[in-house]
């Protein structure tokens, strides 16, 4: 039996496509095959022998300490694009938010319970809540893979104007782009020009602060800006001394942070970028299922540190190799000690992956000892 430790909430559509009879879904196991995780924070679980994999059902991994767990052969999938959708939508309505008061204008609506003639207050104070439209204005979309890239089409079909900035941007996310996306060089352009501006990228310890004095005093007075994608990438101390200034007229973000909280004009969400059943929903399958892939058949998909590689079994054994990038596919063919029938081989920026299907049995501790070889196991 396989053990899969769920560390949150997991929704069921994701965890019942486990085979019971191969499979045991708890949230207490000493012994875990593999893990699946939400927001749990893991970089102070020591994780056993028997771990060979963690899914994050979502696409940040902060909280779970990749670097240690390549080191120690453990596999980190997230994934990538289930939850798109839902972040989309929240940037859009976080588009509106920023410019039409709406937050605002609710709350002083609602504060005229039982008061006399409640109507006619309201028309009479409605214009002091009055904000653009955001047609025909720019949007900067800073990311526009799976989900900036909803996002910057999305708004086209609002009638923004969009302009985006991604150093990594794909053929296949680049096609999937409206044609009228303008694609720039540098995130000073998107700084420089545009109204409103939407932050689509992962935190890194290199993209801390992407929004702060530098960057804001480059952007447009009256520039309203939204993030969705981390807390850690904007200066909040920045946009509230801005804000304060005249020089940024609206911040949303979906990162609770003291320094923004019951700011004026900082609308802070609860998280709420992926909190939709379906997202849910498609963050727990795709997880299952890079599990499965991975703990049945050696396939790896959405892995942040590992390659993605597959290899059919049609021999005795699959031989599942991590190692460092630079083992080469020849040394760790030359320690198995079985007739080779197909191999494959890939790297990922320090990492990589073999996989050798094999006739006869392998000389697992011959793999293992290979210098680099951080992690072996047969099917």
């Amino acid at each position: 039996m396989y053990n899969i430790l769920t560390m949150n909430k997991i929704a069921a559509c994701g965890t019942d496509k486990f085979d019971k009879a191969a499979y045991t879904i708890t949230d207490e196991c000493a012994e875990p095959t593999a893990i699946m995780v939400r927001s749990a924070k893991l970089h102070d679980y020591e994780m056993p022998s028997s771990l060979l994999a963690i899914a994050r059902a979502g696409a940040g991994v902060n909280n779970i300490p990749v670097d240690k767990c390549a080191e120690q052969g453990v596999v980190v999938f997230n994934t990538p694009g289930a939850n798109a959708n839902a972040v989309k939508e929240l940037v859009i309505c976080a588009l509106l938010l920023a410019s039409r008061r709406i937050t605002e204008a609710a709350a002083w609506a609602n504060s005229l319970k039982g008061t006399e003639d409640a109507p006619k207050t309201v028309e009479g104070g409605k214009a002091k809540f009055a904000g653009p439209e955001i047609f025909g204005k720019t949007l900067g979309v800073i990311g526009l893979g799976a989900i900036g890239g909803k996002v910057a089409n999305a708004a086209v079909a609002l009638g923004m104007k969009v302009i985006g900035f991604d150093p990594f941007l794909s053929d296949a996310a680049a096609k999937a782009l409206d044609s009228s996306v303008k694609v720039v060089d540098s995130k000073d352009d998107i700084y420089k020009n545009a109204d409103y501006i939407t932050l689509h990228v992962p935190f890194t310890p290199d993209a801390k602060n992407s929004i702060g004095k530098e960057q804001i005093a480059m952007m447009k007075d009256g520039v309203r800006i939204i993030n969705a994608a981390r807390g850690e990438l904007v200066d909040t101390a920045a946009v509230v001394e801005a804000i304060k200034a005249g020089k940024i007229a609206k911040y949303v973000t979906d990162f609770a942070d003291d320094i923004g909280l019951g700011e004026e004009n900082v609308i802070t969400l609860p998280h709420l970028g992926a909190s939709t059943p379906e997202s849910e929903d498609n963050c727990a399958i795709m997880a299952a299922d890079e599990l499965m892939d991975y703990i049945e058949r050696g396939k790896i998909r959405n892995s942040v540190t590992f390659p993605n590689l597959e290899l059919a079994k049609t021999a005795d054994q699959l031989v599942c190799v991590l190692h460092k990038a630079e083992v080469t596919e020849d040394a760790v063919k030359a320690a198995v000690g079985a007739d080779v029938v197909a191999s494959a081989s890939a790297t990922k920026k320090a990492w990589g992956y073999t996989l050798l299907d094999v006739k006869g049995s392998a000389n697992v501790d011959a793999v293992k000892a290979v210098a680099g070889v951080v992690g072996v196991r047969v099917i």
